[in-house]
């Protein structure tokens, strides 16, 4: 039978350690301010540990670690962009029915992810915010100052220390299993794997998880205004591994990190496994490419940005969005370790989503992510959040900093100044980086490239591929641009989704285009996926359709008025998996 301890459901002014069996040092708790507390209730919940809970601690650093970021798949911007049919919004997880997360679908991680389950969750409150006399300011990582840096060091270290129980839902190892479960498929909704990555719940759910986290990590240091470093990496500055998380001995420290990315190594916000042979000033200049295309160029409707619907009844990993894909995905990658290392297998911890939260740069990584969003929604035109209610109502379950269990709602995190927390400036310089250098002084010549009927249906992306294509309408005023996004189309793209997969998109170049060099007004944007898995699923085949918003991009290479375009196919990695059955352009209702 599962053992199981009293968690209580009202606020207590010091955090609550009645927990059976209980290790922790109540020294680790610091008292937390009045500001914490929510009103008294007279409740009282229980949990139960897992039954398969209890090889947890001992297991979890001999964990056979495989592939890499599992289940970074799908698509971005892949459906008809039009309103969705009403379904049900995603509901919390039943936490009773949590169970073992898989690496693959041969594999399960070899302990449970599953968090302390309260004895009635139908009983569990919604969230309401706590007061507040002021945000909490979630600062740049790389220019805090030491004082803050011992804060979270500190803060950082007494959350470890709560792992002597491995049950204590504030524990370091037990935060970094709420990724774990909700990304390696143990919890089921309707009969189906839960997914929160590849679809519209990516930003609300980390939102929520970064927000809980950082206030347990507050309330171990006697500090509600302790704000969460972001790490900075679409500003130069930033563009590195912060200094305090490389500082080897720090409880902030990791080593199983890509050793060859540390010490001021410039990250490759498009990288994909293999290391982009330029300068350091390239590299940048690719950065911030990359950011404007995504944030900007690709990203002018809400699903384009936040992914795909994902209402309850649906399969998971619909379709990721524009900053998911890139850079969230490559900087995941970039900062786990490579095969060859600390006799790892593939990239961990940042590498894989079970093990990625026992980093601590993964919530500093997610905090610059978060703050993306904000961004993205201060750029203006139809860059706002979206309406449905099935996202609106799609819910979550987290522990707050005195161990009670709460649902919350993704309609309740659109406003981080609502939440409590708002990000410290600093420049933005994406937004002025539109690609103006051309590889063409005009326009290619369409005589030279076979039209697309002639190149698709294609068996393998083995190597570079030019062809023009038809568009449905030129020379388009203002108000049909704004009415509808012309979107650059493939359909039906194959490939084995166990392998990694990444190929580049150019317009109005042929095959010989330099596509090291990304700052260049012809650059549409990229595909990538990795390695992963869909719960059941036992095929590696997958099939998506991936889209390109090309209205701006047609009016700064001077194509607007043009019935018809060449486009460039680049494979970067894995060209010889994909198989695609055609490309059409489309005018989607934004």
């Amino acid at each position: 039978m599962a053992s199981s301890s009293t968690l209580p459901l009202c606020a207590n002014k010091t955090p609550s350690s009645s927990f059976t069996n209980t290790n922790t040092n109540s020294s680790f708790f610091a008292k937390p301010s009045q500001l914490f507390l929510h009103g008294k209730r007279n409740q009282n919940f229980k949990f139960s540990r897992n039954a398969n809970s209890g090889e947890h601690d001992k297991n979890l650093d001999a964990v056979d670690r495989r592939n890499v970021l599992l289940g970074l798949g799908g698509l971005y911007g892949a459906a008809n962009l039009a309103p969705l049919a009403t379904a049900a919004p995603i509901p919390p997880p039943d936490l009773k029915s949590c169970s073992k997360a898989h690496i693959n679908d041969k594999e399960e991680v070899s302990y449970s992810c599953c968090p302390p389950i309260p004895s009635d969750m139908d009983s569990v409150p919604y969230y309401k915010f706590p007061s507040m006399p002021k945000l909490r300011i979630r600062p740049a990582a790389h220019a805090a100052d030491e004082e803050y840096i011992a804060k979270y060091q500190l803060a950082t270290s007494r959350m470890r220390e709560l792992d002597k129980d491995p049950f204590d839902p504030l524990g370091f190892k037990q935060q970094a299993n709420i990724h774990c479960a909700y990304c390696n498929g143990a919890y089921k909704i309707g009969g189906k794997e839960l997914q929160v990555h590849f679809s519209w719940l990516f930003f609300p759910f980390h939102r929520w998880y970064l927000y809980f986290y950082e206030r347990i990590l507050g309330s171990l240091i006697n500090d509600p205004t302790f704000g969460l470093p972001y790490w900075n990496w679409d500003h130069p500055k930033g563009m590195r591994i912060p200094p305090m998380f490389d500082r080897e001995g720090s409880s902030l420290y990791d080593a199983r990190r890509n050793q060859s990315h540390r010490n001021g190594t410039i990250i490759d916000l498009g990288f994909f496994g293999t290391e982009v042979q330029t300068t350091q000033l390239q590299q940048m200049t690719n950065n911030l490419t990359i950011m404007y295309r995504q944030m900007i160029t690709n990203a002018p409707c809400p699903l384009l940005f936040f992914g795909q619907p994902y209402p309850l009844g649906t399969d998971p990993s619909p379709g990721m969005g524009t900053i998911e894909n890139i850079p969230h995905t490559p900087a995941h990658i970039w900062v786990g370790s490579r095969p060859d290392e600390n006799n790892v297998k593939h990239g961990e911890d940042m590498g894989n989503f079970y093990s990625a939260g026992l980093d601590p740069l993964f919530y500093s990584h997610h905090a610059n992510v978060d703050r993306m969003w904000s961004e993205w929604k201060a750029l203006g035109g139809k860059r706002r959040d979206l309406t449905h209610k099935d996202w609106l109502n799609s819910e979550f379950f987290f522990y707050d900093e005195n161990r009670n269990p709460f649902r919350v709602k993704v309609r309740d995190c659109l406003d981080s100044k609502k939440m409590g927390f708002d990000y410290a400036p600093m420049p933005t310089p994406w937004r002025n980086f539109k690609p103006i250098r051309k590889s063409n002084a005009g326009k290619v010549n369409l005589s030279s490239v076979p039209p697309a009927s002639k190149v698709f249906p294609l068996s393998k992306l083995d190597r570079a591929i030019s062809f023009s294509i038809d568009r449905p309408s030129s020379s388009r005023t203002q108000q049909e641009k704004n009415e509808q996004e012309e979107m650059l189309t493939f359909n039906n793209i194959k490939y084995d989704d166990s392998k990694y997969i990444r190929f580049d998109v150019f317009l109005n170049v042929d095959k010989t285009v330099n596509a090291d060099e990304l700052d260049k007004a012809e650059y549409a944007g990229s595909y990538t996926s990795l390695p992963h898995v869909h719960g059941d699923n036992v095929s590696h085949v997958t099939s998506v359709t991936f889209q390109l918003a090309i209205t701006e991009l047609l009016e700064d290479i001077g194509l607007e008025d043009e019935d018809t375009i060449a486009v460039t196919v680049v494979p970067k990695t894995g060209g010889e998996e994909i198989s695609i059955e055609g490309v059409e352009i489309k005018l989607v209702d934004c």
